[in-house]
């Protein structure tokens, strides 16, 4: 229904408008006048019009007053000013406001019918926008918890996630570079600091989900994780990499008013972890922490960084790059482990260059640690005695760009490892594979090759697609056809046999 409101103190005019009103549209409307500044405020903060009819000139506060006011707290109103023509500068005040159209007295019957059709259409079409934006709102609304609890599993417990993680804040519409993990948990009662019956509150916790997850949304402003056993996991993004004093106690003060805000609404009982702020890349170390600090404390809200959890370092040592080192190192990423070191170095030479014996130490010490990664990683075997000459090497290293050129080597070597490892641990499984399909096609399934292979039948099926580029089994059948082509061409065996021996039993 069409609200349209008419200001005007004179009352002939305002019967003339509602005339053309009733002659004009054929669709419902509801109309309502004041004939005050004053009243015309009022009535439009409790009818919210459509369309309003605004005479400038009227007792008390003027028309465009008015207009200023009731634009403050309907913005989607469309204003249609009628006044004299003497009043003409008003009305070139009103267009700033932004009418939809200037109308001079005496009124003519054919214009105000033709603005009144147009101010008609305009608000069908607001009407209809804002109808199509709500079901789109609505839809996100039941997508948007999927994919931000898709966000946190890549985060968590995703090795290589970085291209996902950027797919995630692009449909999530995340700016910022940085943040920290919120682990939130529940339970029946606390005793001695521990949460009690976790698994009966996970099974109730299911159904109250969506308001709990309205609530952390209300304190956090975060990324929202599904109910993982008694948890539920959120990270916060950040524009820096800070943990500024005041900024996390209004952190905690915050978390500490969201858990009466839970226990009032939901019930239960609820402990809260917070992780240290970090770049994206950081938040899996973020969660480990969240989690210790509610392992160390018994506090209901628990900030890592209140914590004698973890290592605190001097001055402006480089932790952040030191990190992003190693996890470069896991990823395989020449680059990555390549800038790092070099900047890493340079922080040693400009800052501890006199120190060359715990630069030493300190470089063995990544080095070791580079390649206990790629020995984990697999197709390495470890040998005691295979770094016998290390300290020799780096002892015999006169000077730093020795040292450097020795650290890096053997950092890129490790990483190296990783990386031809990720490469061929997969293709060595598709090799394996064809080999098995050539001395075994007649009996060969998915089944039975994932059994030989030692792997799932989904994850070789896809992985073989992955890497091949075509359907395990469209593969199997070729070869088969294949060979059933050479046997043809021989000409010594029948058709049945042929089947027979490519392993179709009719």
């Amino acid at each position: 229904m069409i609200k349209i409101m008419i200001a005007d103190d004179e009352g002939i005019a305002v019967e003339a408008i509602k005339f053309i009103v009733e002659n004009t549209l054929s669709e419902p409307y509801v109309v309502e006048s004041a004939k005050t500044g004053r009243e015309v405020i009022e009535l439009a903060e409790r009818f919210r019009p459509d369309i309003a009819f605004m005479d400038i000139h009227m007792p008390g506060i003027s028309g465009i007053k008015a207009m200023q006011e009731i634009r403050k707290t309907n913005s989607k109103v469309l204003f249609i000013v009628v006044s004299a023509y003497e009043k003409f500068d008003y009305a070139k005040d009103a267009i700033g406001i932004g009418v939809l159209d200037y109308l001079n007295k005496p009124i003519q019957k054919e214009k105000l019918a033709e603005v009144l059709n147009k101010a008609v259409e305009q608000v069908n079409r607001n009407k209809e926008q804002r109808a199509v934006e709500l079901e789109i709102q609505e839809k996100l609304e039941t997508v948007l918890p999927v994919i931000e609890n898709g966000m946190i599993y890549s985060i968590l417990f995703q090795d290589d996630y970085a291209d996902e993680v950027e797919s995630y804040r692009t449909l999530l519409g995340i700016d910022s570079p940085a943040g920290y993990i919120v682990d939130i948990r529940f339970g029946e009662s606390i005793y001695k600091g521990r949460l009690t019956n976790a698994i009966g509150t996970t099974v109730k916790a299911q159904p109250n989900y969506d308001k709990m997850r309205n609530i952390i949304k209300e304190y956090t402003n975060g990324i929202v994780g599904a109910v993982m056993g008694n948890s539920v996991v959120v990270m916060v993004p950040k524009d820096t990499v800070d943990d500024e004093y005041e900024e996390r106690i209004h952190t905690i003060d915050k978390m500490c008013e969201m858990v009466r805000e839970l226990r009032q609404n939901i019930g239960g009982e609820y402990r809260i972890g917070i992780g240290g702020t970090g770049t994206l890349s950081a938040m899996p170390e973020s969660f480990k922490e969240a989690r210790e600090a509610l392992r160390v404390s018994k506090s209901t809200v628990a900030h890592v960084k209140d914590l004698p959890i973890g290592c605190n370092y001097e001055g402006d040592y480089p932790v952040d790059v030191e990190k992003k080192i190693f996890t470069a190192v896991e990823n395989g990423d020449v680059v990555g482990v390549t800038e790092g070191t070099e900047t890493f170095f340079n922080w040693m030479e400009n800052n501890v260059a006199e120190n060359i014996d715990d630069i030493r130490l300190k470089i063995l010490e990544f080095v070791l640690g580079a390649e206990k990664i790629a020995y984990q990683s697999g197709g390495m075997t470890y040998r005691f005695t295979a770094r016998h000459t290390y300290l020799e090497e780096i002892n015999q290293s006169s000077d730093l760009e020795m040292l450097k050129k020795w650290y890096q080597d053997k950092m890129l070597q490790a990483t190296e490892n990783v990386k031809a490892r990720k490469k061929e641990s997969a293709f060595d499984v598709i090799d394996r594979a064809k080999r098995y399909i050539t001395d075994n096609y007649r009996n060969a399934s998915l089944d039975s090759i994932a059994r030989y292979l030692d792997i799932s039948p989904y994850y070789f099926s896809k992985l073989f697609k992955d890497k091949t580029g075509e359907n395990f089994i469209e593969y199997l059948t070729d070869f088969k056809i294949e060979k059933a082509k050479e046997m043809i061409a021989d000409q010594n065996k029948s058709m049945k046999e042929i089947c027979l021996d490519i392993g179709y039993a009719n």
